[in-house]
Order: structure tokens, then C-alpha cells, then sequence
């Protein structure tokens, strides 16, 4: 994978576990949340596998440098991520049912 498709592939990692975590905290807005304790636990797993990913993403946006140790991270860690959000996505699927 080229450089910049790895770019592209982690941009949408970001979005999709960003969009997971929103939706798990509307489904829980004023919901008793023992309910929900596997889809927390999962989204727990999801937050630290991404973490990473959030970091490389913050400090993008708030304009810091990324080192290359943070680089190498997220490049370890983005498939890891990209599996835990998917775990929670269908978690999120079931509770729709």
C-alpha cells in the first residue's frame, strides 16, 4: 500500500470509529447502561486501539508535529482499529434489532 493510499485508508478508520463512538453515546443519552455493558466494553476496546489514531488526529488538527514514533504507531495500530470499530458497529447493529 502506497503512502498515500495508507493516508486515505486511515483518514477513514478515524471517521468510522468517530461516527461509532457518536452513535454509541446517542443510543445511550437517558438509557439505563448495564444494558449495554458488552457494546461499552467494546467501545472501551474500540478507544484504546484507536488511541493512536486520535492522538496522530488531534495534534494534526491543532496544527502540532507528528513524530515518527507516533507515525509508526499508527500504522501498527490502524488495522487493529479498524477491527475493534467494526466489532462495535455490529454490536450497535444488534441493539437496532
Amino acid at each position: 500500500m502506497s503512502r498515500e493510499e495508507f493516508t486515505r485508508y486511515v483518514e477513514g478508520v478515524f471517521h468510522l470509529q468517530n461516527s461509532i463512538t457518536s452513535e454509541v453515546m446517542i443510543l445511550l443519552e437517558g438509557d439505563d447502561t448495564k444494558k449495554y455493558e458488552a457494546l461499552l466494553q467494546a467501545e472501551q476496546h474500540m478507544r484504546e486501539a484507536c488511541g493512536p489514531l486520535n492522538e496522530y488526529a488531534s495534534r494534526d488538527i491543532d496544527g502540532l508535529s507528528i513524530g515518527l514514533f507516533l507515525r509508526r504507531r499508527v500504522e501498527k495500530s490502524a488495522i487493529d482499529c479498524e477491527r475493534k470499530a467494526q466489532e462495535v458497529k455490529s454490536l450497535l447493529a444488534r441493539q437496532s434489532d
